[in-house]
């Protein structure tokens, strides 16, 4: 009995020897295959070549870089081994085209190497923005500079989206996977006069038309323009088409469906996407002091301290100080008519005298003065008399000419079309979009 057990025992044991030896020979074909294939793929391997700022780099040693704190281009060059007499050359030859003092901390450069023994550089290539690039070619004995472009490409699109409850466009549009540069550009460069984008109720909507903006047609460069926009606001429609006034001067502006500007003289607000903490009203009882009447004549702009402050139209500094419950303040003279201040800045960024247009940035929230929290008090005066700007009929910005309307209604005929067959885009439609992405994915 115990003579078959150990022969049943020895027969599988020779069994899984074999099976193991098996699998080890199995295994040592195929990665035999599979180097074989890859040294056949690899001798396959051809260098691509790449061409950037007009050269052939696969010709070079190229090394990429940014301007460091201290670096000057006489240093980036010396310590890469080319002598002061030879940079002393080059930047005299370059001064004419670009002031080589004028490197900026943290933009990137490219330096091209020879690819000899010696390994020099041969080419010094900065880039003050991702648009442009400078050229200093000292690989001859002629150094050359020049500025150049890179190619830019505008794709057109389209986005909408409904305003849901207890939110805003920006939300909107982040959870649609869209820049929020769209909803800032909707706000100050189109809207800014006629909708108070802190008072969006549930249920507005809108629609754009707009381009965005490829360097090499594929580095993403942002939002480029708005050519047209639909809001609708409390259920009224508000129609945006931009329109060149000037071609010479390269002035445009946003008409609506009839040719009427939609600029005002004064923005709605002075701060971008905050919300009214305390509106102008002479009435105002405080506990406080004892319940007594004590009128507000601002309206009161709550924001993070450090926002950016706008001038709400142009005009002249008058004022910029401190004093007592006012804060760090500017008092802006529109014309004879208006004037406006603002309260309780963290710091101020103009001076008495200084010429400001609208939307300029003349200091930062904060919380100078009598003040609960971060705020700008926005105060408005007409004719001398402190009073509410959003009771006030401001007036409107210079109409278009009869001989450009007549030119801008059949512009945007087309426009109008296409904006029109836009579909809202609702968040619940985005909902049922992932679950069905979900669905497909599983």
């Amino acid at each position: 009995m115990f003579k078959s057990i150990n022969q049943k025992y020895r027969m599988q044991s020779k069994l899984i020897l074999v099976l193991l030896m098996l699998i080890f020979i199995t295994s040592c074909k195929n990665d035999v295959k599979e180097n074989t294939i890859q040294e056949k793929d690899l001798a396959q391997i051809e260098e691509v070549e790449k061409f950037e700022f007009g050269f052939k780099l696969n010709d070079y040693i190229v090394v990429r870089d940014t301007i460091r704190k201290g670096d000057s281009f006489g240093e980036i060059l010396e310590r890469n081994k080319i002598g002061y007499p030879k940079i002393f050359h080059i930047a005299e030859k370059a001064k004419d085209t670009f002031d080589i003092r004028k490197l900026q901390v943290g933009k990137p450069y490219t330096l091209l190497f020879s690819k000899d023994s010696l390994q020099l550089p041969q080419c010094f290539i900065y880039q003050p923005n991702r648009e442009e690039y400078v050229v200093i070619d000292f690989q001859d004995s002629i150094t050359q500079a020049y500025i150049k472009r890179k190619p830019i490409k505008y794709v057109e699109k389209e986005a909408s989206g409904v305003i849901p409850h207890n939110s805003n466009i920006s939300e909107v549009l982040d959870n649609q996977g869209l820049s929020v540069v769209l909803a800032y550009k909707m706000a100050d460069e189109i809207y800014a006069w006629t909708i108070d984008f802190n008072r969006l109720q549930e249920g507005d909507r809108f629609k754009v038309i707009y381009t965005d903006k490829y360097i090499d047609d594929t580095i993403y460069a942002g939002i480029h323009h708005i050519k047209a926009a639909y809001f609708e606001h409390k259920k009224e429609p508000f129609y945006a088409f931009d329109f060149v006034t000037d071609s010479v001067k390269g002035m445009s502006d946003y008409f609506n469906e009839e040719a009427k500007n939609l600029r005002r003289a004064f923005l709605k607000a002075p701060v971008q996407f905050s919300r009214v903490s305390s509106r102008y009203n002479l009435r105002r009882r405080i506990a406080y002091y004892g319940n007594r009447v004590r009128p507000h004549k601002g309206t009161d702009f709550a924001a993070r301290v450090g926002t950016p402050i706008l001038a709400t139209a142009n005009g002249t500094v008058v004022e910029s100080t401190r004093k007592g419950g006012n804060g760090k303040y500017v008092k802006i003279r529109h014309n004879s008519t208006y004037s406006t201040q603002y309260l309780h800045m963290k710091n101020r960024n103009v001076r008495v005298g200084d010429f400001v247009k609208q939307g300029d940035v003349i200091g930062w929230v904060g919380m100078t003065g009598n003040t609960g929290g971060p705020h700008v008090c926005y105060r408005f005066w007409k004719n001398g008399r402190q009073v509410d700007p959003f009771r006030q009929k401001l007036p409107e910005a210079e109409p278009i000419s009869e001989e450009l309307k007549l030119r801008y209604l059949e512009f945007i005929k087309s426009l109008k079309i296409q904006i029109d067959e836009v579909e809202f885009l609702k968040e619940d439609h985005l909902d049922e979009e992932l679950e069905t992405l979900v669905t497909q994915l599983k």
